[in-house]
């Protein structure tokens, strides 16, 4: 069983101050994510912030324009933070908000940040410049910079005392990062191939002619690209079946956090299945309205109760 600590102490007010900081990032630059977060307590609230504060740190220095001998010296440069933070060795009055917030967080909550250090791996494959062949293969990345980030925000969650079957949340965890992962990867293929990067499997793309890949609003000449997208919807589905069986597991509010994150990335799937060659087009989203429903939704419990109704029907 994994379990959050429910009472803390106050926080001091440079503790205050670099939660506030990694909340701001949050909401300026999570979107989907800041959607899930709204709905927790303060203290789990704060903490996933600075989860997502230091992960976002890690993706700019990949994503960013420098060279990739920079980007890995900087990647170094996090990874010896973590270690701080690790050790116990970053002060509250450190000059870095979200080693400061994060450090915290650490403290009192029961975080595996080792998952940072998987994230970091993960970016390392994007400055590398790997691909793909099988999606196994692709599996590993997934895990590394989505599957990692699930087990994190498990630490912050915990599972409520007594739920069967509490030990497989960390899988549960990491199969739902996966069906994200995979989600965003369809939602980008356009824009990630216009940045150099090809992320579906090499054996995918050549079984529906779409090796040549994607550098225009149209499919390569001769392809199925739309038999593509839907194999790749279809093993997302799977993925987000199985990881939803997480849900039973958390406390409400935590179960509400996840079914709205989830839940906005499934419609994004629906969106994307109903018309494929719109990712390359330009970026399929969902407006505000839609997220909110999303996020109401998984406050009213009506997935958990879904996926517990399916779970005794499969017990039976």
């Amino acid at each position: 069983m994994i379990r959050t600590v429910e009472s803390q102490p106050p926080a001091s007010a440079p503790v205050l101050a670099a939660y506030s900081y990694c909340e701001t990032v949050t909401g300026q630059q999570a979107r989907n994510f800041a959607y899930g977060i709204r709905l927790l307590p303060a203290p789990k609230r704060r903490a996933m912030s600075a989860l997502y504060a230091f992960s976002r740190r890690v993706d700019d220095i990949g994503d960013g324009p420098l060279a990739n001998d920079v980007k890995a010296a900087r990647l170094e440069d996090t990874r010896a933070l973590l270690t701080r933070i690790r050790d116990g060795a970053v002060e509250e009055d450190d000059t870095d908000p979200v080693a400061v917030a994060l450090a915290h967080a650490a403290a009192h909550f029961p975080i595996p940040l080792g998952g940072l250090d998987e994230l970091i791996d993960g970016v390392q494959m994007d400055t590398r410049g790997e691909t793909y062949e099988t999606w196994d293969d692709l599996k590993v990345y997934c895990r590394c910079v989505a599957g990692a980030i699930g087990r994190l925000s498990l630490g912050v969650f915990g599972t409520e005392p007594g739920a069967r079957g509490a030990e497989r949340a960390p899988e549960y965890a990491d199969t739902l990062g996966l069906a994200l992962q995979l989600t965003n990867i369809l939602r980008d293929v356009r824009e990630d191939a216009e940045g150099g990067r090809t992320y579906l499997p090499a054996d995918d793309l050549a079984k529906f002619g779409c090796s040549a890949g994607f550098d225009g609003p149209t499919p390569p000449e001769g392809s199925d690209f739309a038999g593509l997208v839907h194999f790749e919807v279809r093993r997302a589905r799977a993925l987000f079946a199985e990881g939803y069986r997480l849900l039973p597991l958390l406390d409400r509010r935590s179960g509400a956090c996840v079914a709205a994150m989830a839940g906005i990335y499934r419609r994004l799937l629906d969106r994307i299945e109903r018309d494929p060659g719109a990712v390359l087009r330009g970026r399929v989203s969902l407006p505000g309205r839609e997220k909110a429903y999303v996020a109401v939704r998984g406050l009213s419990g009506l997935d958990t109760r879904h996926v517990t109704r399916r779970t005794v029907r499969r017990r039976a």
